[in-house]
């Protein structure tokens, strides 16, 4: 009793600092001091009976609009400067995207967990943390959210946005596809990990005392991933993000960089998942302003 008086006077932690590692950890079972929740079921129609699932949507929806509205007025203030000394740089653009998901993440991951990002919802589908119905609705509302967040951007002065990019992910010269594509999966993976690593059970409970914040660590990553890929892609890592700005600016060489060229037989990169590859041979044309996606069979 008197040793146990002891250390709560000085102020002994609650979990021993000489923690279990590798499988000693693993196989801890009895001294688990966290819950894993159950796997989420693949299909859930009650959810659609609920107010919580589409207030869900919407907190995607709004804060996927003002990712992109912050994140392209970003880009076009330092691309309309003669001098990139006189902005904030290719930096203050990651701090941008880096900033803004950190606290998007912070507002909404009570609501809808934070996604803001089809990948990331993919990757969690994939590991049964949410269901496919609420998977497809969070990536439909994100791409919408992009959509309006860089058509408003568009919408405040149209020739300054079309006559800078208009925020879209193209491969920068002296790239190539394939480069694009190869940057693209290794900052998504970084995302997605951090993402994973960041809201993992174990690591809250096995360091409590140790205060994490889990958007902070996903915004950092997200600001990591910009410096390092904004002069080849651009950076996308996030499928709603490309789509969006592709859609609003709708120029070819934006649309080329998504769908390779007129014929799909090289990777399809952020369209609106990373990492998809078509082999089949078809002429394509795609008209946004009529929605229309015409694909013709070569003989």
């Amino acid at each position: 009793m008197e040793g146990k008086e002891e250390d709560v006077r000085l102020g002994a932690n609650k979990f021993s600092e000489r923690q279990p590692i590798g499988t000693a950890a693993q196989g801890a079972a009895d001294d688990k001091d966290y819950k894993e929740p159950p796997p989420a079921p693949l299909f859930e129609p009650g959810e659609l009976k609920s107010w919580s699932f589409y207030r869900a949507g919407i907190a995607e929806f709004v804060a996927t609009f003002l990712f992109l509205y912050i994140t392209i007025l970003t880009v076009m203030g330092v691309s309309k400067s003669t001098s990139k000394c006189a902005t904030v740089g290719i930096q203050g653009i990651a701090w941008s995207f880096g900033g803004m998901i950190f606290a998007l993440v912070y507002c909404t991951a009570g609501i809808s967990g934070g996604h803001i990002n089809p990948a990331v919802t993919f990757g969690l589908f994939l590991a049964r943390k949410l269901s496919l119905t609420r998977a497809l609705f969070y990536i439909i509302m994100q791409c919408l959210g992009a959509i309006c967040g860089a058509g408003v951007v568009k919408g405040f002065q149209q020739g300054l946005y079309m006559g800078n990019g208009g925020g879209a992910n193209v491969v920068a010269p002296g790239y190539t596809k394939g480069d694009g594509l190869g940057a693209e999966i290794v900052g998504t993976f970084i995302l997605v990990y951090t993402v994973f690593s960041a809201t993992d059970a174990k690591r809250n409970a096995r360091d409590s005392h140790v205060p994490i914040l889990a958007p902070l660590p996903i915004g950092f990553a997200v600001f990591l991933v910009h410096l390092a890929t904004i002069p080849i892609t651009g950076t996308g890592i996030n499928p709603a993000r490309s789509l969006g700005a592709a859609i609003i600016y709708n120029r070819d060489h934006a649309w080329n960089d998504h769908v390779s060229g007129t014929t799909l037989d090289s990777p399809l990169t952020n369209f609106p998942f990373p990492t998809v590859w078509y082999h089949s041979q078809c002429n394509v044309s795609i008209q946004i302003s009529d929605i229309q996606l015409s694909i013709v069979q070569q003989s």
